[in-house]
């Protein structure tokens, strides 16, 4: 994992083997998959960057905000963006409530106007591809993922997808079940943390594949 960013020893404490940066994604050294947003802030210049390269993306938080949707639509790499309600209603020039009161329609026509994949997050969360109608539904999840943090939980785990040559549709719907299932496992019928999540994933993972 490399980290580009602004908090590189907070992130090495933590994670002393990630690669840190703080020099923009082009000094970052060779990916796989790039994952934007998260605490971008309004650092237009390296989503545009990120966006620019040949390899997938996961758009997310800051980053749905500061993309082109231009330079999304332009996109040959595989592309996934996973906005909430609030995040899907900003790009959609509606209401927040008209997203909850539609997300299979409001999942679709994002898909459709950024010609991405789109990941709508929620109590019941969907997963768009932007040439088919078809819509997945994800099963897993609890009410205690609603907790800050998670969402980016969710990101790292689809961008790893990503990395690994799953489509943009597998990737978001592999990580919304994966990020689900160790959402109940963390919480056991209590509050959980997004560390609680991410530290749940692996047994996730096992239960899926045993």
């Amino acid at each position: 994992v490399r980290y580009v960013g602004p908090a590189g020893d907070s992130v090495i404490a933590r994670f002393p083997e990630t690669l840190v940066s703080d020099r923009g994604p082009g000094h970052a050294g060779r990916v796989q998959a790039w994952v934007v947003g998260p605490g971008a802030g309004d650092d237009a210049a390296a989503v545009a960057e990120v966006l620019a390269t040949d390899v997938p993306v996961l758009l997310d938080a800051d980053g749905l905000r500061l993309a082109d949707p231009g330079a999304v639509r332009a996109r040959t790499a595989p592309t996934l963006l996973t906005p909430h309600a609030g995040e899907a209603a900003a790009l959609l020039g509606v209401a927040r409530g008209q997203v909850e009161g539609a997300r299979l329609e409001s999942v679709r026509e994002l898909a459709r106007r950024y010609g991405a994949t789109v990941l709508l997050k929620g109590s019941t969360t969907l997963v768009a591809g932007p040439g088919d109608r078809t819509v997945r539904v994800n099963p897993t999840g609890t009410s205690w993922l609603a907790t800050a943090g998670s969402g980016d939980v969710l990101s790292g785990l689809g961008g790893s997808l990503l990395a690994a040559g799953l489509s943009a549709v597998d990737a978001g719907s592999v990580a919304a079940y994966l990020h689900g299932l160790a959402g109940r496992f963390a919480s056991d019928g209590a509050p959980a943390g997004a560390h609680d999540v991410a530290e749940a994933i692996p047994g996730a993972w096992r239960d899926v594949r045993d």
